[in-house]
């Protein structure tokens, strides 16, 4: 794992080596062990490196392939690895290291843009070809690493990470209203290619990307293009067959990302998705490994400790770490700097103070992420479901699910989400910026009749059709906050539930009980019996990384914060909310009249991000 960087300049103009060492330098916590540049002509490449497999001189980037030709940036891990040298070897290849970037660049002379569907991991990679001035790059399938990439009409640069962009490029850049908007309404970001900065883009999940070099007329050209669809990849995929076998394909997933020349250890949140890769981990594949977890007194929302418990005596090491409001006004800066973009709740500082805990006792994390998007987790996902049995007349089997999440639950809020996805965008549209009553007026009047996250997320008309939209507008961005979170430490944080295999014929199945009796993950929970803790196993909550945000936002210190950030300087005053009814907001909070912390938080961390990287 590690990070990359690069210009291509379209005139022909030599690189200058001080502003790629700039670039490196900015994203060097990603990469702490070894870095390397490779100038030549108008092109120029950077690497800082976080040794994980081969942890010789061997795996030096940027690497150059045998003959000279290519040379080769790569943040990843590809899984399959010692496979694919086995395969390339046969066809003639040959190999002086034991890394996968040997592997992945001898892949692609040998195939081309096809080796990317043989490719079993988590990548971001450019690969610049001497003889003819091209470049190629690309990222997988779902946006595990990030690629973020900006051109002003005579250059190109990309990067891992956005500061090292901004840092140098040489157009205009400024906030991204429209990110902004989409934010601040529907709590959502990584939805499409743009950022929160105007002109600095992401490369999308599956695409790749090519700069060929100048034609007869002069011009250079940059293309961007899919190259993974996950659902035709769906489409050809065979589905799973029931609970046993898929969970064969999550612990073969797990074992195939045991790959590592360095210390594994597990996030291990408590709930079912985390617990059910430990339990792999220690039933499966024999391995007593490290657990990392976000603990708060007992009572306090978020304090997962006594399901975390189930495992001690079963976990040789297990490490705790308890973030409060005073650990979070001191990190405030750094979070806000190292995420370079807003983010909509502190659960994503709980699992910075986890990265944070891991490191010095692993280099590679083991994480749940993905399950929910596979499997339908989320409580909301009850609303397409009831949508689904309704559109399919099976009003039986809708009025069993409707009891049974009622009588398991104790909530309207599946409810809640069903009547929601039955009304006409324009009015789902009109409840979500209503509900941001503090927002600017003239803000919400110029954004809110854009077509925009809540049609993608929100149009599907079934249940599968959602889980497609979740992979293609949601679950990337709590990717992004997992790398962001890991790499600061210098960590790898690997996400078994990814794997392209286990997802495609996952999608690929209908009938897979995701939703039964009122419990989400059926298929898993069924799956992980006589593995999991049963107080785990069949747990009806969901909290994720929560935190007691709501205690944290009336300490003294963000009351002085909110009071600054909604004051005189503020920089989003005016511009995106209305000062006085967003302070009248942050009094109800601090009365108890209401839990206003999810508002209050997206208020500072909006205006802190303004100042760091606007002011």
């Amino acid at each position: 794992m590690c990070g990359l960087c690069g210009i291509i300049n379209f005139d022909g103009a030599q690189v200058e080596e001080r502003v790629i060492w700039k670039m490196m330098a900015l994203q060097k916590h990603r990469g702490p062990d070894d870095e390397g540049i490779f100038i030549e002509r108008n092109a120029g490449l950077g690497f800082v490196r976080l040794s994980i497999i081969d942890l010789s001189k061997a795996g030096h980037q940027p690497m150059t392939s045998p003959d000279g030709q290519y040379i080769l940036v790569f943040n990843g891990e590809i899984f399959n690895y010692i496979e694919l040298r086995n395969e390339l070897k046969s066809l003639g290849h040959t190999f002086v290291s034991g890394s996968d970037t040997e592997v992945l660049l001898a892949a692609y002379i040998h195939w081309g843009e096809a080796c990317l569907h043989r490719l079993n991991g988590m990548w971001s990679f450019a690969i610049y070809n001497r003889n003819t001035g091209s470049l190629f790059a690309a990222r997988d399938r779902y946006g595990i690493k990030p690629f973020y990439y900006a051109t002003d009409g005579n250059c190109l640069m990309f990067a891992s990470e956005i500061p090292p962009l901004i840092s140098v490029f040489p157009g205009e850049t400024g906030p991204n209203d429209q990110a902004v908007y989409d934010f601040l309404v529907f709590n959502r970001t990584e939805h499409t290619g743009e950022t929160f900065f105007r002109n600095i883009m992401k490369l999308r999940h599956g695409h790749l990307l090519e700069v060929n070099p100048q034609d007869v007329s002069g011009n250079c050209t940059v293309s961007v293009r899919r190259w993974y669809d996950l659902r035709r990849e769906a489409a050809r995929a065979e589905p799973i067959a029931d609970a046993a076998e898929f969970t064969d394909l999550l612990s073969a997933s797990v074992g195939l990302r045991l790959r590592s020349d360095v210390p594994l250890g597990v996030c291990l949140s408590g709930g079912l998705d985390s617990s059910s890769i430990v339990s792999l981990l220690l039933e499966k594949h024999g391995v007593n490994l490290s657990t990392f977890s976000a603990v708060y007194s007992e009572g306090q929302y978020g304090d997962e400790s006594e399901f975390i418990n189930e495992y001690s005596g079963r976990v040789k090491n297990m490490f705790f770490t308890t973030p409060d409001a005073d650990t979070l006004s001191h990190d405030l800066k750094s979070f806000v700097r190292i995420h370079a973009e807003p983010v909509p709740a502190t659960g994503v500082y709980a699992q910075y103070k986890v990265m944070e805990l891991a490191r010095g006792n692993v280099v590679v994390t083991l994480d749940g992420q993905g399950a929910d998007e596979i499997l339908g987790g989320y409580h909301y996902f009850f609303g397409f479901f009831f949508k689904d049995l309704i559109q399919r007349f099976r009003l039986g089997r809708l009025s069993w699910e409707m009891l049974s999440y009622l009588v398991n639950h104790r909530s309207t809020y599946g409810f809640k989400s069903f009547g929601y996805l039955l009304m006409p965008e324009s009015i789902r549209r009109k409840i979500m910026v209503e509900s941001r009553g503090y927002l600017s007026d003239s803000f919400t009047g110029e954004y809110r009749e854009h077509r925009s996250v809540a049609e993608n997320l929100y149009d599907p008309d079934n249940m599968r059709d959602a889980l497609f939209s979740h992979f293609e507008y949601k679950l990337e961005h709590l990717l992004k906050w997992e790398d962001r979170n890991s790499m600061f430490f210098s960590l790898e944080a690997r996400v078994p539930f990814l794997d392209h295999n286990l997802v495609e014929r996952c999608l690929a199945s209908d009938g897979l009980d995701r939703i039964k009796n009122g419990m989400t993950k059926a298929v898993l929970r069924e799956g992980m019996k006589g593995l999991v803790p049963e107080k785990i196993r069949l747990r009806k909550d969901k909290l994720g990384f929560g935190t007691p945000q709501d205690e944290w936002l009336r300490e003294p210190f963000f009351r002085d914060l909110v009071s600054d950030s909604l004051g005189r300087e503020s920089m989003i005053g005016g511009r995106y909310v209305n000062t006085e009814k967003a302070v009248a907001l942050y009094e109800d909070h601090l009365s108890g009249r209401a839990n206003n912390s999810k508002e209050i938080w997206k208020i500072i961390n909006l205006e802190l991000w303004m100042r760091e990287f606007f002011s």
